[in-house]
């Protein structure tokens, strides 16, 4: 696992690049995918930390993703952060998540929740 990497998987640009800046503000390296398809083809190649995922995604859903992670014994300490618009899918998925925040999200709520994941050795 890279204790450091933050996948955002979001395909709205301006929301992709606040989520970046609040990840880098808690401590973390990132690494931005637009579409659920290379999402899903990224997963299966690394090991992130922690992802920032949106449900409505272009190629493939955040849940068809959520369920990649939640299935690949690779990825099971990776912290999942639904992040969504669409309340009630985001509320079917909360238990198989670890955090499920409605958007929209602001700057500061997600660097203040990624600092209290990250591991104990990045902390301050």
């Amino acid at each position: 696992m890279n204790d450091r990497l933050a996948l955002i998987i979001e395909d709205d640009p301006d929301l992709a690049f606040i989520f970046a800046e609040a990840l880098k503000a808690a401590g973390f390296e990132i690494e931005i995918i637009q579409d659920g398809k290379l999402a899903l083809s990224r997963l299966a190649n690394t090991n992130p930390t922690v992802v920032v995922l949106d449900l409505q995604l272009p190629h493939a859903s955040g849940e068809q993703i959520l369920r990649q992670i939640r299935t690949d014994s690779r990825l099971m300490k990776t912290r999942v952060i639904i992040a969504s618009a669409n309340s009630l899918m985001a509320e079917s998925l909360r238990a198989e998540a670890d955090l499920t925040l409605i958007k929209p999200i602001s700057f500061s709520q997600l660097r203040d929740l990624a600092i209290r994941l990250r591991p104990s050795e990045l902390s301050d």
